[in-house]
């Protein structure tokens, strides 16, 4: 039998995923998981054949499961399944060890291709991927400014070039207002930008946020 575990925030996300995966991939049991600590959690007390992310979560991030995954289970595929288009995690979700980048309006069909890809040892690649990877290997000069930044500066940088203050990302993500402030002079001191302004102006140009 296989055994899945799916991880999202969202109870109706969740229970959809479930219902496509057991009509189309028979035998199967998916355990659930709704957020990144219980998702790590059940990761490392069960054995799956493969798990299904959510890359934005309360607390801890997809991107940080899925390091911690990988650190102790090297070998278990894992799809990352996100809101959010290719151009703004899949290439950190890929060399972080993903097996696949999908986002949430992709077909059932699709889902299930990338799953039984992932089940047999592959990585499952979109066309619109594809695309972003063949531009990273043709860029000559060197990495583009959110590339040098981490995985938690660069998803508080996002946050704050869609408009969030500072407490409420704080708050969305389970860390203090202090500590997001720290985050985002990294930001600023990484990128050489002066203020909020200058973030969001550059997420708008490079197509980061929407």
């Amino acid at each position: 039998m296989l055994r899945l575990l799916v991880a999202d925030d969202h109870e109706i996300v969740r229970k959809g995923l479930v219902k496509v995966l057991a009509e189309i991939l028979q035998p199967i049991k998916v355990d659930e998981a709704k957020n990144g600590q219980e998702a790590l959690s059940k990761v490392l007390q069960s054995e799956y054949d493969l798990v299904v992310l959510d890359i934005k979560m309360p607390g801890k991030s997809g991107l940080d499961v899925l390091k911690e995954i990988k650190q102790h289970k090297p070998h278990l595929p894992v799809l990352i399944l996100s809101m959010h288009p290719e151009e703004q995690f899949a290439i950190r979700a890929m060399r972080a060890g993903a097996s696949g980048y999908l986002t949430k309006e992709c077909a059932g069909d699709e889902l299930v291709l990338a799953i039984r890809k992932a089940l047999k040892g592959g990585r499952y690649v979109s066309s619109t991927l594809a695309e972003i990877l063949a531009g990273e290997l043709n860029i000559d000069s060197g990495k583009p400014l959110h590339e040098i930044l981490s995985d938690r500066e660069y998803q508080v940088m996002l946050m704050i070039a869609s408009g969030k203050p500072v407490g409420a990302i704080a708050k969305e993500l389970c860390l203090s207002a202090k500590t997001i402030s720290s985050y985002r002079t990294n930001i600023l001191l990484k990128t050489k930008m002066k203020n909020n302004a200058e973030i969001t102006h550059y997420a708008i140009q490079n197509k980061l946020v929407d």
